[in-house]
């Protein structure tokens, strides 16, 4: 993989990293009426659980390399209308605006690491949206001649490397930054900005030959 590539595939895990969504709700429940050590560990449960998703997604584009290059355009066609379509409701919420979070309160008591690992867990283990990505992604950035499992595993670790700085900064910096965060016109330009580019990288992986 060269250097261009892999800047490619670093700007869109950017892009789906501080895009608005499940994992940035947990760190804001859980900070402001736990810690910041809970909120570590919610990133923790985070790295885990896309290294999960990571190696089942690794598993099904070698099979898919090994067997057909005719499923590898299929999977590559499918990844391309998932990404226009996350493209295009990212751009429907930029456009109907975003509702506000609703105000989080204080806890009775702090949770305990383990907890806080397992939500940051199962947040992300259960949510098909990373796996989707990685089918999505590794098509377009994979050369199926060379060693596809290697390159996608660097490419998984990219993208929780990604991961775990935007959060671990978020959890460090929370309170100083929660009210902007939530600001509905920064969310609607996030959905707007990340929407449009979305679409762009569908179409192109759409209109590579396989």
């Amino acid at each position: 993989m060269d250097l261009a590539t892999l800047l490619s595939f670093t700007f869109l895990a950017v892009l789906l990293v501080v895009s608005p969504g499940p994992n940035g709700v947990l760190i804001a429940k859980t900070v402001p009426t736990s810690g910041k050590a809970a909120g570590f560990a919610n990133v923790a449960g985070f790295v885990a659980a896309f290294y999960l998703h990571g190696a089942l997604s690794i598993l099904g584009i070698s099979l898919i390399l090994l067997q057909s290059a005719q499923a590898f355009f299929v999977v590559k066609i499918l990844g391309a209308a998932y990404l226009c379509w996350i493209g295009l409701l990212a751009l429907k919420d930029a456009y109907k605006g975003i509702k506000p979070t609703a105000k989080i309160k204080p806890a009775k008591r702090n949770q305990t690491l383990i907890k806080s690992f397992f939500e940051g867990l199962l947040t992300n283990a259960l949510n098909p949206k990373v796996s989707m990505f990685y089918l999505a992604a590794f098509p377009q950035f994979i050369d199926a001649s060379q060693g596809s499992v290697a390159t996608s595993f660097m490419l998984v670790t990219v993208h929780v490397m990604l991961n775990f700085a935007w959060f671990a900064m978020m959890v460090l910096l929370f309170d100083r930054l929660a009210g902007a965060a939530r600001s509905n016109t920064v969310q609607r330009w996030i959905k707007g900005f990340t929407g449009a580019i979305f679409i762009g990288f569908g179409l192109k992986l759409a209109s590579m030959k396989p």
